[in-house]
């Protein structure tokens, strides 16, 4: 949770990242706040305007529409990479969005699908629209892209939060696109690079237990009689629990001992395998056996190693 900074301080935040800014009137107190909360906050906002030219949509964003007054963000990024402040407080920028994206904001997590609308981003969020018509087409000069990445990367700064606290409209509110024409995953990357830290990858896959054929046959051979006993291999423990999954061995026997009750459900598996004892009508002899093993650990997520 974060107090915004006052206006002084964003605006020397967003000139020490390199910007150029230019103040558009008396914006540090054009604002929307006595229509409700402004803060605190927790993540930057990205959009797109829907338009072309630069003195048209500054006005536009400073003074709103007749069904959407005015300040529509806190700053206009131009094509030329210029950064127009026209207000600071609650603006009318990000609406109602999704309350499961604003907690992932706030724990700097990747996002979830955004699927209903039911939370103030307005109070919560700094909001930043960008020139562009948004049609996929209308190209994002390499400044413009640049000074998003620095205005983010500023808040982003001035607050210690990283580039997850960085969202765009289209992953807050159902329905919406913007911004069109990058990712805002590439652009959290490029946050990230310049704020020095890096976006969490996805989680190291687990390492998948190895059970050794050789020595699950000398534990089964010993047939340690009663629990207490010394477990003489550790990868029974791995090998029992995928006998208790397939629902062949008590869960409460499954202790890392291969003792009578293992043996016959060893002898059970190899049965469902296709297997049969020596003699006729004689059961499997419940010793695993490299074929039955392997089945067993494709199924429940082991590796055989000899």
């Amino acid at each position: 949770m974060s107090a915004p900074l006052s206006a002084a301080r964003f605006l020397q935040a967003l000139r020490d990242e390199g910007l150029t800014v230019v103040e558009e009137g008396a914006w540090a107190s054009h604002n929307r706040s006595a229509k409700g909360p402004w803060g605190p906050v927790h993540g930057v906002m990205v959009h797109h305007t829907v338009t072309t030219g630069t003195a048209g949509t500054v006005r536009l964003v400073r003074e709103g529409r007749s069904d959407l007054p005015g300040p529509l963000c806190h700053g206009m990024i131009a094509k030329d990479g210029r950064v127009h402040l026209v207000g600071y407080g609650r603006a009318n920028h990000a609406g109602l969005g999704d309350p499961d994206v604003l907690a992932a904001v706030i724990a700097e997590r990747r996002l979830p699908a955004d699927n209903e609308a039911t939370v103030d981003g307005n109070s919560a969020l700094y909001g930043f629209e960008c020139e562009n018509l948004g049609d996929g087409r209308d190209p994002w000069p390499a400044a413009q892209l640049d000074a998003v990445e620095r205005v983010c990367a500023a808040l982003c700064r001035a607050h210690g939060w990283g580039a997850r606290s960085v969202l765009g409209h289209l992953e807050w509110q159902p329905g919406k696109i913007d911004p069109r024409g990058f990712t805002m995953e590439s652009l959290r990357d490029r946050i990230a690079d310049r704020l020095g830290t890096a976006l969490p990858g996805p989680l190291p896959a687990p390492k998948r237990p190895k059970v050794s054929l050789a020595a699950l046959i000398a534990a089964a051979r010993s047939n340690p009689q009663a629990p207490g006993q010394p477990v003489t291999y550790g990868g029974v423990r791995t090998y029992e629990a995928a006998l208790v999954d397939e629902g062949l061995l008590a869960k409460r026997l499954s202790d890392g001992h291969f003792g009578t009750e293992t043996v016959e459900a060893t002898s059970a598996w190899q049965e469902r395998c296709g297997y049969r004892g020596r003699a006729p009508g004689q059961p499997a002899d419940g010793i695993p056996g490299r074929d039955s093993l392997t089945r067993l650990a494709t199924k429940h997520g082991f590796d055989v190693i000899d």
